[in-house]
């Protein structure tokens, strides 16, 4: 059986008159891509979610129409756009054949082939995280060679995410790195990390959220598997404080400065916002913030984005932790 899938969109026309996926144009892009990550093209399986050509344009769009004409239960392809119900086999097709294959993971090559593995999401922000599919196989999703030839700037990150690929298909279980969080931490408890983890490390992670003008958490990671996060705001709690009283958030305050004046290194992501930040809003400064980790992935690979979210994505195990996140509008007198 082949550890790796790999699902692409639909045929185009070399596709169509040969049968196959992947061996027009950006078949043969694929196949560099694959092999400057060390995959061999004979090792995959490769499939399509409609292995047919969307007519009378070779765009999916056209296999779409209203919520009323598509797939019961599936949302939408695009904006306000549903596979349209009489394409349903196709998809029984997939899965069929995917249960046949039992990959240890599944490469979802573009926007539908994602959609069909989890209901989509833009390639652009889970691109290169690892996540179950439907079906309870691993799956990863990244740009379609296609995509590629018109975009040729997201080709090294494709490369990137196949090469994770290959590591991934080693194993058929999602992976994850094991974190101690410290949250909603009281007054002593704070004393208690920083008697444990803080003072005596050497190296100190320190990042900052704000909204409007004032800053909401502080958290601070001594190493890559424990960190602690202090709040300064709480919606839930009268006056908006997480605080119990104006004393106790004081006291807060002066731990985090406490903190930042250890003489151990600190390293930030774009470090300049938050020293700016804690420097002009608050009166803080930092001491010895020395390493930058959107710097030092900028100084090596200058082509690539700078975010957070793209070096979790190609540096860690995590999940595409910002799309997880739960936001809640609230109104101006809340």
């Amino acid at each position: 059986m082949s550890r790796i899938a790999l699902v692409g969109e639909a045929w185009g026309i070399e596709e169509e008159r040969q049968r196959t996926p992947f061996v027009g144009t950006s078949g043969w892009e694929l196949n560099r891509m694959l092999s400057e990550a060390g995959i061999k093209r004979a090792d995959c399986f490769l499939t399509n979610v409609f292995n047919l050509r969307p007519r009378p344009t070779n765009d999916v769009s056209n296999l779409c129409g209203t919520k009323v004409e598509g797939i019961p239960g599936l949302r939408s392809l695009q904006s306000g756009r549903y596979v349209r119900r009489e394409f349903a086999p196709e998809l029984e097709r997939l899965y069929t054949e995917l249960r046949t294959v039992r990959p240890n993971i599944i490469v979802c090559l573009g926007n539908t082939a994602a959609w069909a593995m989890h209901s989509g999401g833009s390639i652009g922000k889970i691109r290169g995280t690892v996540f179950p599919s439907f079906l309870g196989f691993k799956s990863l999703a990244t740009f379609h060679p296609a995509a590629i030839l018109r975009q040729w700037s997201d080709r090294v990150t494709t490369v990137v995410d196949l090469t994770k690929a290959r590591r991934e298909s080693e194993y058929p279980e999602i992976r994850r790195p094991r974190r101690e969080f410290w949250i909603e931490p009281n007054l002593e408890d704070l004393e208690r990390f920083y008697g444990l983890y803080l003072q005596p490390s050497d190296l100190i992670a320190v990042d900052i959220e704000t909204a409007g003008n004032q800053i909401t958490c502080v958290g601070f990671a001594p190493r890559g598997d424990v960190a602690i996060v202090i709040p300064f705001t709480d919606p839930r709690r009268e006056g908006g404080s997480y605080w119990p009283t104006s004393a106790h958030e004081l006291c807060a305050w002066r731990y985090v400065a406490k903190v930042l004046q250890l003489p151990s290194r600190k390293l930030f992501q774009n470090g300049l916002y938050d020293l700016a930040w804690l420097w002009r809003n608050y009166g803080l400064t930092v001491v010895n913030p020395s390493e930058d980790t959107m710097l030092l992935h900028h100084s090596l690979y200058p082509e690539l984005q700078k975010g957070l979210g793209f070096l979790g994505s190609i540096y860690t195990d995590e999940p595409a932790w910002k799309q997880m996140r739960k936001t809640e509008m609230l109104k101006k007198d809340e």
